[in-house]
Formats: C-alpha cells, structure tokens, sequence
C-alpha cells in the first residue's frame, strides 16, 4: 500500500542507511532527527493503525446477533521516538480510537485511549543491509466513553462489546506494525543498489559493522565502492579505519555525516582514470582577442614566427597522467593538479606538429557545497601556476613569458571544465525523497562533516 511505503520511508529516517563514501564514512542521525520523525509520522501511523474489527457475536438474546464493528478514525496526538543505548530506538504513542457499533436499534459510538510501546532494534543482514525487527511490542488500553444519547444499550453488553475490541486491538496493532517494519526492510534492501555517478560511473554502498546506538544518536560505519565500466577503483594503498569524534559539527543537527579523505581520492582517482579532466584547449582563429594561435606564440618564441609566418590556430591537449590530490586540512580544502600539456599548432597540410609539452602544477581552492542529496564543489586558482618545459621543438622557451600566456588561455577553460565535473556532484547518505536542509559543511584535517536537517519530500 502506498500510505505503508511512505511510513517505511519516514521509518528509515530512524536508521543509518547511508548513500555515499570511500571506503570510511560515519553517518549519525540525532536527537532532532527523532523529534522530526515523531511529527511528521503521525499521519502515517494514524492510517497504520485503521485496522479491521471482526464481528462481535451477542449471545445475550434468545438467538446469535452479530453486531459490526467499524474504526470511525484514528488519532495520534502524540508520537515519541528515543534512543536506548546499545539497542536500538523506543516508540512511545499516544492513539484515540473512534469506533462506531452497530447495533440495533440505533449505532452506537465509543471512544477509547490506547498506549503503544514498541522497541526496535537494527541489524545487518547477510548482503549488508540495514535490518529492523520489533523486539517487544505492547499496548495499553483505558476506558471506552460511550456517546449514546438513547442509553438503549444495556451495560452488560457495552462491557463485552469493549472486551471484544481491546482483544482484537491486543492481536491487531503489534502485528500492523511488525508487518510495516517488514515494508521498511524491503525498502532499505534498494539501498545497496549502485547510484550512478556519471555517465560510466556509479557507486554502491553497503554496511560495514551493525549500528551503535549511544542515548544521544544512532551511528552507522559504511563502505562504498566506485566503480567505472563495471569495475571497481581500488586505492592503491590500504585505507586506514575512519573514525568521527564525538562532538563535531554543529549541535542539535539532526544528522552529522563525516566523510574521510579517502571518499576524496577515490572520487579523484575516478575521474583521473575515466579520463574525465581531460581536455583540448582550442581558439576562435578569427576572434580579434584569441592568442591561441601562432602568431600570438611567435611573439614569445621566435622560432614559432619563423615555422608559421600566417597565424594557424594552437590547440592546448591537457591530460591528467597523476591523479590529482586533494588535501584536508582544518577550514581548508584544496586540490593539486599536474597535468601534462602538449602544445599543437595546425600545419599547411591541416596535420597538427607538436610544438613544446609543459609539466604544469595547479593549485585549487576547493569549496564544497550541498544540493539536496549531493555533495558539491567548486574550485579557483590558488597561486601561480608553476610551468617547467617537458619538451621543445621549437628552441629555448622562457617560461616566465609562456606564464603569462598560460594564465589567460589555460586557467579559465581548466576552471570551468573541473568545476562542471564538480557541479555534478556524488551522492550523499540518504533514502528515496529525503533531503538535506541548510547544510553546513566543516573541514578537519583529514575528514569533512556534514551537519544538516532533514526534509522528507511526500
């Protein structure tokens, strides 16, 4: 049922089912996580509990009289969520049911108040994911009102007729909920699925460890792989085990999700590896400001102006051979590129002659950013772009000159080409048509945290 789909989503909320990370990620749900959950769950767990009341038999007459019994509506006026340490999360519910009997000669409306108590408890299951099971479930009725202005009833009948329906809830309520948590477990079973990442990319989750439960959040430990063309990007060196402090971020978020270094350089890796930093650098010949062409190189390097007396267009081939670093240090985060850059210019014959290659490092700023459930960046230049000539076929070549050149022709195309990688961003921890609300993002040395609300889109 659709209304049990969404109320397994809201469910999920509770537990640590994460979206994105390489191989260390922490997700933490807190407090105020719960707190939102219990509000926004309570419609959902109003049509939870409209369950179906059987026939209840009178003996009272000379012969057998079935009288129906329907729930009119259910109330929720109180939802609360908490977590027990070392076990998983507590619901506490306050319902009002209305039910309407139909008995002869006119229906007869009564009201009773009902306590719920249920424990969950999260596990792992054998492929890695999340699973939730109820470990105890009760529930507490109190005293039915009667509204029945005729008072046609006779009381002994209005006890039986209020047995019947505490014996029916007893049965009915624990298992509508039991069966709900199965819904969730089929939901959470999707989360291991691979996410794509680019168009030959995708990343897939699973659980490292069951969860650990403190008084204060629920904590998750993840692993995740990239893979590219169907194959996964391996670090070449042994990840070392991420592990989150305790207070980081901003109090009283509701989710904290810290992300390792390692998230970064397999991320970057991908990239390196798909040849996605790649590009060709290329000019407008007739554009009165393009200096990608010779004559514009032939006033820096003679022997250019002596190979091509008539401006042919240049074409800059950036290739990434290093995958480039990222470095996470407190309040900072930049980025090391080192491309190698192959100089071409197109001879008579429309054949392209290598002109001079060039060892380039680049410097980043890298700012990160959040989008709904992804995590974004945006880079620019930090420093001077360091050049050393690779190789010449064109003579001696005076870098100090060709870095000038090199900041108007180079900087601007490479900016736009990484930050539109980066503007496509990596999936963040995170379930169906939940998202991340006024985010702020802390980088540590070594790790970056997210503390974020959470806004669940029906």
């Amino acid at each position: 049922m659709a209304w049990a789909r969404r109320l397994g989503l809201l469910l999920a909320l509770l537990l640590p089912v994460v979206g994105a990370s390489t191989p260390g990620t922490v997700v933490r749900l807190n407090k105020a996580a719960l707190s939102y959950v219990s509000e926004i769950g309570k419609a959902p767990l109003q049509r939870a509990l409209q369950v179906t009341v059987p026939h209840f038999l009178d003996w009272s007459g000379e012969a057998l009289q079935p009288i129906r019994i329907r729930i009119l509506n259910v109330h929720v006026p109180r939802l609360h969520l908490k977590f027990i340490a070392g076990f998983g999360v507590r619901l506490l519910a306050a319902a009002n049911f209305t039910f309407k009997v139909f008995r002869a000669p006119e229906p007869l409306e009564l009201t009773l108040p009902v306590e719920l108590l249920a424990d969950t408890r999260v596990t792992q299951s054998s492929i890695r994911t999340p699973v939730v099971s109820i470990s105890a479930c009760s529930l507490f009725s109190g005293h039915a009102n009667e509204f029945d202005g005729s008072n046609s009833t006779s009381h002994a009948l209005l006890v039986l007729v209020q047995k019947h329906i505490k014996a029916v809830l007893s049965n009915k309520l624990c298992l509508s909920i039991s069966n709900l948590v199965q819904g969730v477990n089929v939901h959470l079973g999707t989360l291991i699925g691979l996410n794509p990442v680019g168009p030959e990319s995708q990343i897939r989750y699973s659980m490292v460890s069951v969860p650990t439960v403190t008084s204060d959040y629920i904590s998750l430990e993840v692993n995740a792989v990239l893979f590219l063309l169907g194959k996964p990007i391996i670090l070449p060196t042994d990840a070392t085990p991420f592990v989150l402090p305790r207070h980081v971020g901003t109090e009283g978020s509701m989710a904290t999700v810290g992300l390792s270094q390692q998230l970064f350089d397999s991320a970057l890796l991908l990239l390196q590896k798909a040849g996605a930093l790649n590009l060709d650098i290329t000019g407008q010949l007739r554009s009165d400001d393009n200096l990608l062409n010779t004559s514009a190189l032939g006033r820096l390097i003679p022997e250019v102006a002596r190979q091509f007396p008539e401006p042919m267009p240049v074409v800059l081939k950036v290739r990434l051979g290093a995958t480039p670093v990222a470095m996470l240090h407190t309040n900072n985060a930049t980025l090391r590129l080192q491309p190698f850059v192959e100089v071409l210019a197109t001879a008579s014959n429309s054949a392209f002659q290598s002109l001079f290659s060039l060892d380039v490092v680049v410097n980043l700023r890298l700012q990160l950013s959040v989008s709904k459930v992804k995590l974004q960046g945006t880079t620019s230049v930090l420093g001077d772009v360091q050049l050393t000539v690779a190789s010449s076929n064109v003579g001696f070549i005076d870098t100090d000159e060709v870095r000038t050149l090199m900041g108007t022709v180079f900087e601007k195309p490479l900016l736009d080409h990484l930050n539109a990688l980066l503007a496509m961003g990596i999936a963040l921890p995170g379930v169906v048509n939940l998202h991340y609300v006024a985010p702020e993002i802390f980088v540590y040395e070594g790790y970056v945290v997210i503390s974020s609300g959470l806004f669940y889109q029906s």
